[in-house]
């Protein structure tokens, strides 16, 4: 074996689901050896026609336990690797490396009663899988789930959302959960309106949630564009929500998605 492929496998695209004309899922099939935890991301690599490949990284949406690997991906007009991956369908192949990466994980955090998942875009993905572990729901009282999108038909996985509480391992666990979409182009019937950021500091999401942002008891998962997550760190550092790190634990964690 060559050390560029034990750095990586091929796998098998099982489908592929386009949502907008700019975003799409997809599934793949998984190396039994591949190992991750909820949270964490891995390198996808495609294949270009001159034989070079381009590599990106992606959080897994699907569960540790899943045989097979969920991604979320948006087109980048123009992008050298989601133009090619985008045109991958049923039965092509694409690298995926052997190693997860990522500290966007629960152990991040040692204590705390509530936990936000803030997400904009395609930064939904990371928490999609943290739900779908059981260690979450038996950790925390309450979990907050704050999915922004630009246009409502933007919000994804929806069903997937909506059916979480209904598996049987988590039947018992089944109001802790609270979904709050936002959009922020847009008025929808059901969902606010407005960017994360606005909604921390006019008191809207802690009204929508019934549920207060402190240090005590908060812990805060921000994943999505970096404006959104430099933004959301400062106002939450005004309120002594801070980065939680290997040296001073604290009560945010953060994942910048590009």
């Amino acid at each position: 074996m060559t050390a560029s492929a034990e750095k990586f496998t091929r796998q098998t695209l099982l489908d592929v689901q386009p949502l907008t004309p700019s975003l799409f899922t997809l599934r793949t099939t998984r190396d039994p050896g591949f190992r991750f935890r909820a949270g964490q991301f891995a390198r996808l690599g495609v294949t270009k026609a001159d034989g070079s490949v381009v590599w990106r990284a992606y959080s897994m949406v699907s569960s540790p336990f899943d045989e097979y690997l969920d991604f979320f991906s948006i087109v980048v007009p123009g992008g050298e690797f989601t133009s090619e991956l985008s045109r991958l369908r049923e039965g092509d192949s694409l690298l995926i490396d052997r190693q997860a990466f990522g500290y966007l994980t629960l152990d991040r955090f040692g204590d705390g009663r509530d936990l936000w998942l803030l997400a904009t875009g395609t930064g939904i993905a990371p928490f999609l899988s943290i739900l779908q572990d059981f260690e979450v729901w038996e950790r925390f009282e309450q979990i907050k789930l704050v999915y922004s999108v630009r246009e409502a038909r933007e919000l994804a996985y929806q069903p997937l959302i909506a059916g979480l509480t209904d598996r049987d391992y988590l039947a018992e666990h089944a109001g802790k959960l609270q979904f709050i979409p936002t959009v922020t182009r847009e008025q929808h019937p059901g969902v606010l309106n407005g960017r994360i950021t606005d909604l921390i500091e006019k008191g809207i999401l802690e009204r929508a949630a019934g549920l207060e942002l402190t240090p005590e008891h908060s812990r805060l998962m921000l994943c999505g564009n970096p404006q959104m997550i430099d933004d959301t760190r400062r106002l939450l550092k005004q309120r002594e929500l801070h980065l939680s790190l290997s040296r001073r634990p604290g009560q945010v964690a953060v994942e910048n998605y590009w």
